[in-house]
């Protein structure tokens, strides 16, 4: 494996939260060495900041469903909590437009609704209780 692919690949890792394995094709070529081995990679923004704006220009474009690896990566990695989550949505509502917006809020609603079912839990958990 060539040093730009395991670049690649730790900054997917890094990313998404979960190990990330060499795939096929070119299109996974692209998106490892390219995307995220370089782009990914430069210094000049954290990765909350590209997250951010990710997730603004694929609910702008309308393409929510691709943002559902984006939050889920966003809230297990610490980069977003569920309320900074939903007064994202709130703000690109007026920005990408209500439709726009409301997708994405359907995608962000699970993820918000597991983690604090999860804090929930773990307070339990820290305090004696079930």
């Amino acid at each position: 494996m060539s040093p730009e692919r395991e670049r690649g690949l730790a900054m997917m890792t890094e990313v998404y939260g979960f190990e990330m394995t060499d795939g096929p094709g070119d299109y996974f070529a692209e998106t490892a060495d390219h995307l995220f081995g370089r782009v990914w990679s430069r210094p000049g923004l954290s990765h909350r900041d590209r997250r951010l704006l990710l997730l603004g220009a694929l609910t702008a474009q309308g393409n929510t469903d691709i943002a559902d690896i984006q939050v889920g990566a966003a809230l297990g990695n610490g980069e977003l909590t569920p309320e900074e989550l939903e007064e994202i949505v709130l703000f690109l509502c007026y920005y990408a437009g209500w439709p726009n917006g409301t997708k994405l809020g359907n995608v962000v609603g699970p993820h918000v609704a597991r983690a604090r079912k999860a804090a929930r839990r773990a307070e339990a958990g820290n305090d004696g209780r079930d």
